[in-house]
């Protein structure tokens, strides 16, 4: 077989998690499969080191313009010219007119949910991809072979709203082994200095994008600090100076400012080193497809407080404190109960450590290896 990977956000210098789930395939296919033959095609940025080489790996760096028409022309071109038995799309679209067979990931379904571009919430460039995920999203799914989903609560949300049937899998992700409970001192330090950590600190893992619920987060912070006797900092990942602080004046709490530590862009290798180092971690979403910083928080022996909407609860299991993430006073609740309660706190550690040893990127491969394999030998016996 020659299997065709899309991957072209991965030379980026700031990587989300779509392109850390599809860095991940790629090298976990690598250590399992060294049969088939696989093109990765990707575009031209500066981490251009980050897949490693394989014999059986060949990347293509893809010109080609803006996101729509790399996608669109360039990208379907090279699969069929590298001569590609199917290409595996892995960031929620995919080319509408490829003639290559495709295996499609569709992470979630949010932006149909909602009509994206009329909320005043999130930036243009978030709004404008949501509405081309619209419009390109339903024939690219009609077209491909199979769709894979993270969850089976997404699973169930793209059954009903498009109605897809047996086509459609659920493949969960997984958490880098690189997150774990870090003994080095000498790692954790350097962490430290780098990203100037606190010593007494709370950790969110959030952005801009309006589903990570950063209003309620700062929200429950803000009670949080005012009732507590030992003050904690807050640390948030690559978040904006003027973000934050319109934000801050909108649910008026400007005096905050001063005890959150802004990190700016953390590569993921940094991440455990931070987390290792926290308090508690909030992963309190409005709504996720998976949520794989919750096994990050877990895999890292930090108690966990995230929500009891879409995919967390079945991602999180019994591991962490479950809360109604519209209400900033029910996140409050549960960060006292973790710092108040060293049972519990001991308890969600030894839970979410072993949880998330059952979720792993080497899984992920070996279920995309085989439906590679599936659909490959349901093309030749169709021919024959």
């Amino acid at each position: 077989m020659k299997i065709g990977i899309e991957g072209q956000r991965l030379y980026r210098k700031k990587k989300h998690g779509m392109d850390m789930v599809a860095l991940e395939l790629i090298k976990n296919l690598q250590l399992i499969d060294k049969k088939n033959e696989y093109i990765v095609f990707v575009k031209p940025d500066v981490d251009n080191s980050c897949i490693p080489d394989a014999p059986n790996f060949k990347i293509i760096e893809l010109g080609g313009g803006p996101y729509p028409i790399w996608e669109q022309i360039a990208l379907p071109k090279a699969a069929k010219r590298e001569g590609c038995d199917i290409l595996h799309c892995t960031s929620n679209t995919g080319p509408v007119w490829s003639k290559v067979p495709l295996i499609t990931i569709l992470h979630d379904i949010i932006y149909l949910e909602i009509i994206s571009i009329f909320k005043k919430a999130g930036t243009w460039y978030q709004k404008l991809g949501n509405m081309y995920r619209r419009f390109v999203v339903p024939p690219v799914i009609r077209k491909s072979k199979r769709v894979s989903t993270v969850s089976n609560f997404e699973k169930e949300r793209i059954k009903n709203f498009m109605g897809l049937g047996e086509k459609l899998v659920t493949i969960y992700n997984g958490v880098g082994e690189h997150f774990k409970k870090i003994e080095n001192k000498q790692v954790l330090f350097a962490a430290k200095e780098k990203y100037k950590l606190p010593d007494h600190f709370l950790f969110f893992f959030g952005n801009t994008d309006p589903k990570k619920n950063t209003i309620n987060v700062l929200k429950a912070f803000a009670e949080f600090n005012e009732k507590s006797l030992l003050k904690y900092k807050l640390v948030m990942l690559d978040y904006e100076e003027s973000a934050l602080n319109k934000i801050l004046f909108e649910i008026g709490h400007p005096e905050i400012r001063e005890d959150i530590q802004l990190t700016g862009y953390v590569v993921n290798t940094d991440l455990p080193a931070i987390i290792n180092q926290c308090e508690v971690f909030l992963y309190p979403s409005l709504r996720e497809s998976f949520g794989i910083p919750i096994l990050e928080g877990m895999a890292c022996g930090i108690p966990v407080i995230t929500s009891n909407t879409s995919s967390m609860p079945e991602i999180a299991g019994d591991s962490a404190l479950i809360v109604n993430p519209a209400k900033s006073e029910e996140i409050t609740d549960a960060i006292f109960k973790i710092l108040n309660n060293e049972t519990l706190k001991k308890e969600l550690t030894e839970k979410g450590i072993k949880r998330a040893k059952e979720f792993s990127w080497e899984n992920m491969a070996k279920s995309y290896l085989n439906l590679y394999e599936e659909i490959y030998n349901e093309l030749n016996s169709n021919k024959s």
